[in-house]
Order: structure tokens, then C-alpha cells, then sequence
């Protein structure tokens, strides 16, 4: 029980070091999110974008190793899920690439819910 924390913290680390790969190139976003990259400020934007999924997969790596951090770490992937999966329900039908990137955060904020349950329990049970 007491590796599921640090378990989904590494798996949602490694769903949100994915789009890293968008730093490279225009043609690296495109293909993970099926979206043209056309213009030198949306190339910008989606680059920058990539890089601070990087920095949020790395402190979601290190804070899994770090139990005094779990708590931080579950709140900010479940606010970066939580808000793309919002978002994508109120910006209306979403391509392939993006309808992929919807499903796997379904299941990413799944387990992070699991895993806030039983960091809250263990909370509980210290406090106790």
C-alpha cells in the first residue's frame, strides 16, 4: 500500500515528460497533437509549453521519492489533468492526437484519485 503514491506519482511523471519530445521542432507537435504549427508565436508557445511538462515530470519524479512532498505533487498533476480534461470538454470535439492525450489523462487523474485516497488515509492513520 505504502508504493502506490510513488507508483502513480512516476507513471503521471512519465505521461507528462511525453510532449518533452515538442521541443525539438515544429514537426514534433505537430505529430503529437495534430495541430499545424504554422506561425512562429503558436511554435513558441507550444515549445514553451513542452518544456514546463518537463519541469512538472520532474518534480512529480523527484517528489515520488520524497513522501513529505506527496501531497504537492498529487495537487499539481491533478490540476494539470484536471484542467486539460476540463478544457477539452468545453473547447468542443477534439482530433485523434488530442482525443488519445484526453483518454490517457482519464486514466492518469483515475489513479491520482486513487492515490490521493490513500495518502489522505495514511495521513489519517499518522494523525491517529
Amino acid at each position: 500500500m505504502h508504493r502506490i503514491v510513488p507508483a502513480v506519482l512516476l507513471l503521471v511523471a512519465l505521461i507528462h515528460a511525453l510532449p518533452l519530445a515538442g521541443v525539438l521542432s515544429a514537426a514534433a507537435l505537430q505529430r503529437l497533437y495534430g495541430v499545424p504549427v504554422e506561425t512562429a508565436p503558436l511554435e513558441l508557445l507550444l515549445r514553451h509549453r513542452a518544456v514546463l511538462f518537463g519541469l512538472l515530470a520532474a518534480f512529480l519524479a523527484f517528489a515520488a521519492f520524497r513522501p513529505a512532498l506527496h501531497g504537492l505533487a498529487l495537487v499539481a498533476a491533478g490540476v494539470s489533468v484536471g484542467t486539460f480534461l476540463l478544457l477539452g470538454l468545453l473547447v468542443g470535439p477534439l482530433n485523434r492526437e488530442l482525443t488519445t492525450v484526453f483518454r490517457v489523462d482519464l486514466v492518469a487523474l483515475a489513479l491520482l484519485a486513487v492515490a490521493v485516497l490513500v495518502h489522505l488515509r495514511r495521513a489519517t492513520a499518522a494523525t491517529a
